[in-house]
C-alpha cells in the first residue's frame, strides 16, 4: 500500500496518497508517510506501532521490529527524519530521531533512543544510545567504579 501511496504522492495527488496511507494504518497499525523512501526487501516484523516520517530514507535489506519510530525532533527544517543504510536491524521500541545517517549493517538495540549519527557496522544501545561495538570489536566502556567526578 505504501508503494501505491508513494506513487500518487510523487505525482502530486496528495489527497489520494494520504487516503491510502491512512487506510493502511487502520489495517496494519503501521504508519508510513507517503513521501518516505523505502528500499528493496524492507521487512517490518510484527509492525504494530511502527511510525516512519516524511523525509525518512530506508536502504535495502532493512529489518524493523514493532513499535519503532523513525521521526524528527521538531527542531529541524527541511530534512527532519533519519536516513537508514543497507542491512540495518532496528529492535523493538527503538526511536531514531533526527536528520542523521545510520550506517550500513548497523544494529540498533530494543528501546534504544538514537539522537546522533551511527557509523557503519556498529551496535547502538541505551537511552540515549551509545555505540558499544564497531566492526565486531567492543568499544571500551567507562569504568563505573573509577568514574571522574562530574563537578
Amino acid at each position: 500500500m505504501h508503494r501505491r501511496a508513494n506513487f500518487f504522492y510523487r505525482h502530486n495527488c496528495k489527497f489520494i496518497a494520504r487516503w491510502i496511507s491512512q487506510r493502511a494504518v487502520k489495517k496494519t497499525g503501521i504508519e508510513i508517510h507517503p513521501a518516505a523512501k523505502l528500499g528493496r526487501r524492507l521487512f517490518i516484523d510484527h509492525g504494530s506501532g511502527v511510525v516512519i516520517g516524511e523525509t525518512t530514507e530506508i536502504g535495502d535489506d532493512v529489518l524493523i521490529y514493532q513499535g519503532v519510530t523513525l521521526g524528527g525532533t521538531g527542531k529541524e527544517i527541511g530534512k527532519r527524519h533519519p536516513t537508514i543504510g543497507n542491512g540495518v536491524m532496528i529492535g523493538s521500541g527503538a526511536k531514531i530521531l533526527g536528520p542523521f545517517h545510520v550506517g550500513d549493517n548497523s544494529l540498533i538495540a530494543a528501546n534504544a533512543v538514537v539522537l546522533d549519527e551511527v557509523p557503519p557496522n556498529s551496535t547502538a544501545v541505551g537511552v540515549p544510545a551509545r555505540i558499544v561495538k564497531r566492526d565486531g570489536k567492543k568499544i571500551e566502556s567507562l569504568d563505573q567504579v573509577h568514574m571522574p567526578d562530574p563537578l
